[in-house]
């Protein structure tokens, strides 16, 4: 179903919402459109809205499935204010995941489990949010693929991740408790090219909604409970949103295009799209869910 605006869908569907989980997914550009649909759908979502520019195509046996609501991803914070919207308009308790096309959700066991039953345990730990780690895709011939997107020669990298302890100016830029900033990847390889805004690889993927909660600017929420990565007394889950986006982002833009004639580098390693490779490197956490 087509919807002209965020606002008609809110006005006229919002009971959608209290079926979730619900996956918001924001189309920058065509690439890899359908897959990222056709990957959340099996993995387990009862709500996947597509935002995106009418002009960007998807296949009719999916468009059937989705809500696609038409929407500027490119205007000033047209995701944040997106996500809000539809945070605030669903029940409180409410699930929502949100990302990008080419890119995809991982967690521990998703191969036999589907994103419900993770989200009940997740619920069931008493915790209203989930760390999801951005693992940076890239092909691995960016000769035969410019835009460094191939889901059949993805690779990512095994080695360089790292974690500094996230600072609270309001507490003279003392530690937050259990929050920190994550690094790694394309960003951190290749951090000429990226605003120091934009180098780090945390974002709070999945929430659950409550009443004045806010999805600020650089993927944290208003309330700090939510940023943390466990709650106090044991490891909770954290997944991976495996994406193409920073390595199509440096081959369109023209400073890094011409710098950058492979992503590949001795701890690159062919992806094998499944979640034991992501906890086998250590990427994200299983928890207390065997």
């Amino acid at each position: 179903m087509h919807h002209r605006t965020l606002q008609t869908f809110v006005a006229d569907h919002a009971g959608l919402l209290a079926k979730g989980p619900v996956a918001l997914i924001f189309a920058e550009d065509p690439v890899e459109v359908d897959s990222t649909l056709q990957h959340h759908l099996q993995t387990g979502f009862r709500q996947v809205l597509l935002l995106a520019d009418d002009a960007i195509p998807v296949a009719p046996e999916l468009e059937a499935r989705i809500h696609r609501i038409s929407h500027d991803v490119h205007a000033d914070d047209a995701v944040t204010e997106a996500v809000n919207t539809i945070s605030a308009a669903a029940p409180a308790g409410s699930w929502i995941y949100y990302c990008y096309n080419a890119e995809y959700l991982f967690f521990p066991f998703c191969e036999t489990r589907t994103v419900r039953d993770l989200l009940a345990f997740h619920t069931e730990e008493r915790r209203d949010a989930m760390l999801t780690y951005v693992i940076d895709l890239y092909a691995g011939d960016l000769t035969a693929q410019p835009n460094a997107v191939s889901r059949t020669d993805a690779h990512l990298d095994r080695t360089g991740y790292y974690a500094l302890g996230r600072k609270d100016p309001d507490r003279n830029w003392q530690p937050k408790d259990r929050q920190l900033d994550f690094f790694g990847g394309l960003r951190w390889r290749f951090e000429e090219h990226v605003s120091w805004n934009r180098r780090k690889i945390d974002r709070i993927g999945l929430f659950r909604c409550k009443p004045g909660l806010k999805l600020r600017g650089d993927f944290t929420f208003s309330d700090e409970e939510y940023n943390t990565y466990s709650c106090p007394w044991h490891h909770n889950l954290t997944a991976c949103i495996c994406s193409f986006r920073a390595a199509k982002a440096l081959r369109s833009n023209p400073g890094s295009r011409h710098a950058i004639t492979d992503f590949r580098w001795h701890s690159s390693t062919p992806f094998s799209w499944n979640s034991r490779q992501l906890m086998d490197l250590g990427l994200m956490e299983p928890g207390q869910w065997f």
